[in-house]
């Protein structure tokens, strides 16, 4: 779907209300270092996806959480934002942070070209 400025501006909007929610109305500690990545609000603001962010570990505990606490996060969502229509909730797992997490570590645990060279080096002189 094309992003207007105005789309952006809503998406950007139902994020932090989210966010904030999130923060300050519920104390599951299934919920509780969950991180809304991106909000995708349909163009007739129906639908809203929601990416969020958690340990790796974590996955099905935050899945559980955001299914259990769907239904008061959008009356809630809904009284903040003041819409016509509160979005239906629909939440994703954004594992994106977890994998370049993971590569970092692969690529912190690779030798870099100097010292693979400098071993070929020792081996052929060997």
């Amino acid at each position: 779907m094309k992003q207007t400025a105005a789309s952006r501006k809503v998406n950007e909007t139902a994020r932090v209300a989210l966010a904030n929610l999130l923060l300050t109305e519920f104390s599951d500690p299934r919920l509780a270092l969950v991180t809304i990545t991106e909000v995708q609000v349909s163009k007739d603001r129906s639908v809203a996806v929601v990416f969020v962010s958690s340990g790796a570990d974590d996955y099905e505990q935050t899945e559980q959480g955001l299914t259990s606490a769907r239904g008061r996060l959008r009356a809630l969502l809904g009284a903040e934002l003041g819409w016509r229509v509160t979005p239906e909730l629909r939440f994703i797992i954004d594992t994106g942070v977890d994998h370049a997490l993971r590569i970092d570590q692969a690529l912190k645990e690779a030798q870099s070209p100097q010292e693979a060279c400098r071993d070929r080096q020792e081996h052929q002189s060997d």
